[in-house]
């Protein structure tokens, strides 16, 4: 018989550490994902207070931080240096890092996030097929507004051996960044620059 988990500080922490240990074991992007499966992991029931997002994203960096060592240094380095690589290619469309590998909780399954910004969706795709790149297309939800959920279209592609997922905003988009399911606050998005000062560190 599952226990429902009562909320308090404790157990929140195992719950956490769980579903960061899934997240990087088998590659799960979707935190509610990690929480159900640590819940049913650790014989808990679901239904009582589960960690927030903020709480799984401390969690995993602490995981990496604890059990990647070197490793997740070199592993942060190889994927951001791709991701300025590909933010030169999509260089028309300014470019903005986001998600895991801006904010150093990528795991070795983590894909590269952009966001990208044009007047259609057409443009990125010209983009990728004359730098001879193969790509399927993705449609994403994300909260514009804290009330407010739109759907964007994005290419993922591969590119020094990573995944890279462009997503599309339209070109004033630049002046609202979508709401971060981990925080509830506008996504934290990094230009090239700030991603090669990143890697100079």
């Amino acid at each position: 018989m599952k226990r429902k988990i009562n909320g308090n500080h404790r157990e929140r922490q195992m719950l956490a550490q769980e579903a960061a240990r899934i997240i990087v074991d088998q590659g799960i992007q979707d935190f509610r994902i990690a929480k159900l499966k640590a819940a049913e992991r650790l014989g808990m029931s679901a239904r009582g207070s589960l960690p927030r997002n903020s709480e799984i994203e401390k969690a995993l960096g602490d995981h990496l931080q604890l059990f990647g060592g070197d490793s997740h240094v070199d592993l942060l380095r190889l994927l951001r240096t791709a991701a300025l690589s590909a933010m030169e290619i999509l260089s028309p469309f300014t470019p903005r890092l986001v998600g895991p590998v801006l904010h150093g909780t990528a795991a070795a399954n983590s894909a590269i996030n952009l966001h990208v910004f044009a007047d259609h969706s057409e443009q990125i795709a010209a983009q990728l097929d004359a730098n001879l790149l193969q790509y399927r297309s993705y449609e994403r939800r994300l909260k514009s507004r804290r009330d407010r959920a739109e759907v964007f279209s994005g290419f993922r592609f591969a590119h020094a051996h990573s995944y890279v997922e462009a997503t599309v905003f339209p070109v004033n988009g630049m002046r609202q960044a979508p709401i971060s399911p981990v925080d509830g606050k506008p996504m934290r998005r990094a230009d090239a620059r700030t991603v090669q000062e990143l890697l100079d560190k």
